[in-house]
């Protein structure tokens, strides 16, 4: 019998310390949406979220051109923005469970691709150009200072610059 108690107390202890373990962490779960209706629409999508909080309270900031402006709730519109803008949208969401909270924050710069009639993460647009820099050594004997400041005469017990060579004089 004791045996039996003893093992009973000891599931119990294990079921409970499970519980109390177990993390809600509902944040890489949340995705929002985006629509180019009027201004800039956004929405908060839950629909894989892995667990059914009590509330959740969205806030929502779009910023664009040095100007930020900031909303509410599950969606919410900015007629503000406009499709050549390179925006800044941010959200802070706040789950509320078992008076538990938690806070998920996360940062995004998206642009409008005039392909899809959409708003991409700027990361994600087409590369339209790959520019290669040549750089063109040219020793034509001109003298300059550690600076890059041109100089008439080489100076006395300085360093100088002379066809992408260091010099010092004594």
């Amino acid at each position: 019998m004791k045996k039996l108690l003893l093992a009973v107390l000891v599931l119990i202890g294990l079921q409970t310390q499970a519980q109390q373990a177990t993390p809600y962490f509902c944040c890489d779960s949340i995705t929002y949406w985006t629509d180019q209706s009027q201004g800039f629409f956004i929405g908060l999508d839950t629909t894989n979220i892995v667990h059914n909080p009590d509330s959740i309270e969205v806030w929502w900031a779009v910023c664009t051109n040095g100007l930020c402006y900031s909303g509410q709730g599950m969606t919410d519109s900015f007629f503000q923005v406009m499709t050549t803008d390179t925006l800044k949208v941010c959200y802070d969401v706040y789950l509320y469970t078992s008076n538990v909270v938690e806070v998920c924050t996360q940062c995004d710069s998206l642009i409008f691709d005039q392909n899809t009639y959409s708003w991409i993460m700027f990361s994600m647009g087409n590369t339209t150009s790959i520019n290669e820099l040549t750089f063109n050594r040219i020793n034509d004997g001109k003298i300059y200072d550690l600076l890059g400041k041109e100089l008439n005469e080489i100076p006395v017990g300085t360093m100088y610059i002379r066809n992408q060579k260091l010099y010092i004089t004594r």
